[in-house]
């Protein structure tokens, strides 16, 4: 078993809700694949969780984002984004990261493409893989022996990523 269930396996019914609360982030959003994975990423970064950041990677890249937007993200870069959805994306996800809050601009600008249903989930995903990011570095739960890190963290250090400058919100 690869990833945080790992750990919350000492409680069955927390692993089990945990998983179901999971599948509906990763699966059944409003969302575009796409960019829940650039979501699952700023925050993987933000919290230098290698086997998350592996696990996602991957799947960012299934999804269709741009392996230099992925690139970018792992070397602590601001990303060159094909499009405004990314970009509001990755600065709602930076923001609440950073600060745990999310400007008013960069929450209209997601509310407007996405509605209600669509920011609500944005912020549940950032949270619940915020959660398993701590979970995977708080119990050291490993890469699988096969897989060489990719982020070069020091534990207890976290990368900030640079703020976007969003063309869709007004200063």
């Amino acid at each position: 078993l690869v990833g945080p269930l790992r750990a919350a396996l000492h409680n069955p019914t927390l692993a089990d809700r945990w998983q179901a609360l999971g599948q509906v982030l990763r699966f059944e959003t409003s969302l575009p694949v796409s960019l829940n994975e650039l979501a699952i990423l700023v925050a993987a970064r933000h919290w230098n969780s290698e086997l998350e950041w592996t696990i996602h990677a991957r799947e960012a890249r299934r999804a269709g984002l741009d392996t230099a937007v992925i690139e970018d993200l792992r070397a602590g870069r601001l990303p060159g984004f094909a499009s405004e959805d990314q970009q509001e994306i990755y600065e709602y996800s930076r923001e609440l990261l950073e600060t745990g809050r999310v400007s008013d601009g960069v929450y209209g600008a997601v509310r407007a493409r996405w509605g209600v249903v669509g920011v609500v989930e944005l912020t549940a995903l950032v949270g619940y893989y915020s959660m398993v990011a701590m979970t995977l570095n708080a119990h050291g739960i490993p890469l699988p022996d096969h897989i060489s890190p990719e982020l070069n963290s020091v534990s207890d250090e976290r990368t900030p990523l640079p703020p976007a400058a969003m063309s869709s919100v007004a200063e």
